[in-house]
């Protein structure tokens, strides 16, 4: 497993790859890293990214509210 941990301020670039059928997305600058996410999985990423974003706004209202 890796992990890595995407702040604020962290330089992210996007590519796509018309040859390979892919999205590259970079993080960092001096040795970045590199996701490739082919065509197909794009939606299924973006889904994965808004529901937990959405699942972590809902639990900070509801810490907020407590």
């Amino acid at each position: 497993m890796v992990s890595v941990h995407v702040m604020e301020g962290l330089p992210i670039r996007s590519r796509a790859l018309p040859f390979a059928d892919r999205v590259e997305i970079r993080f960092g600058n001096a040795f970045p890293l590199a996701l490739l996410i082919d065509r197909d999985a794009v939606e299924e990423l973006l889904d994965a990214i808004q529901s937990g974003y959405a699942a972590l706004e809902k639990a900070t209202r509801r810490t907020e509210e407590a």
